[in-house]
């Protein structure tokens, strides 16, 4: 009997690789989704006793990390933060003071790595704990091609209801990227990752090339261990600032574009006069 076919899966194009990046202090050096309590004050989502709990779990953060109790901690105290929120003046806030709040924060060194990966032709995705509604806009402003963030729900009325649909967090953003590279035909072994945290080892240890950035105690002696590249970014920068400036022409370029006008205009009265 003839050997039986193999499955045949569906064309999905052509395999490529992708660059997955942590967010807070691997791309930002800040955790994101702390970074917004004063403009949710003054939107009236938060009372000043939240500001000052998350400016201090702000420092915290960037002090030394956060480890898993850390995280489950801050994880249970922003769903019960958010419960009632209305989704819409999140997004209006976020979008109104992200570019005041982020844009300084982003370190040149990410931005670019972000830059040269899209330049070999591979994807950019954003893998972080924060939010949706966070780190959608922070992706467009970095120029990522996807996000994989945390997901709350929602009810009909468009308000927060405290419950978590996805928690990008550990296993679950490792999970996530496999997914997405089934569906997008992503060769993980041909793949990035960059992460400060050692909650990120299963992410790491999903792509061919981990990173370890500005890594964490955890991280450092599990990256020296595995022989990880550590990455070290310490400059944080506006994406503004690193637009070309468009050059002023000179005096002389902008007379020969008068004179050349002039003749322009002057030939256009000419013709016009012959024709009536």
């Amino acid at each position: 009997m003839p050997a039986a076919l193999p499955e045949m899966r569906p064309w999905r194009g052509p395999v490529r690789a992708a660059a997955f990046f942590d967010l807070d202090k691997t791309v930002i050096a800040k955790s994101s989704a702390l970074t917004f309590s004063k403009p949710f004050y003054r939107g009236g989502l938060i009372n000043r006793r939240a500001v000052l709990r998350s400016a201090y779990a702000q420092f915290v953060y960037l002090a030394g990390g956060a480890d898993a109790d850390q995280m489950e901690r801050m994880r249970k105290y922003l769903s019960e933060l958010c419960v009632g929120w209305d989704i819409t003046q999140v997004r209006e806030i976020i979008a109104e003071t992200l570019h005041e709040l982020i844009d300084p924060l982003i370190y040149d060194e990410a931005a670019d790595l972000i830059e040269e990966h899209h330049l070999a032709g591979r994807d950019v995705v954003i893998v972080s704990t924060s939010g949706t509604e966070i780190v959608t806009p922070i992706g467009e402003l970095l120029g990522a091609d996807r996000v994989i963030a945390t997901r709350m729900a929602v009810d009909d009325d468009g308000l927060y209801t405290g419950e978590i649909e996805f928690y990008a967090y550990a296993e679950n953003k490792a999970a996530a990227i496999r997914e997405l590279a089934e569906a997008e035909n992503i060769d993980l072994e041909r793949s990035y990752a960059y992460s400060d945290s050692g909650t990120d080892v299963p992410m790491l240890e999903a792509v061919g090339h981990p990173h370890a950035v500005n890594p964490d105690r955890t991280l450092r002696k599990e990256a020296a261990a595995r022989g990880w590249p550590v990455l070290v970014f310490s400059k944080p920068v506006s994406m503004r600032s690193r637009m070309p400036a468009i050059p002023r022409p000179s005096r002389s370029v902008v007379a020969a574009t008068a004179v050349a006008a002039g003749a322009a205009a002057a030939a256009a009265v000419l013709w016009i006069s012959r024709r009536t």
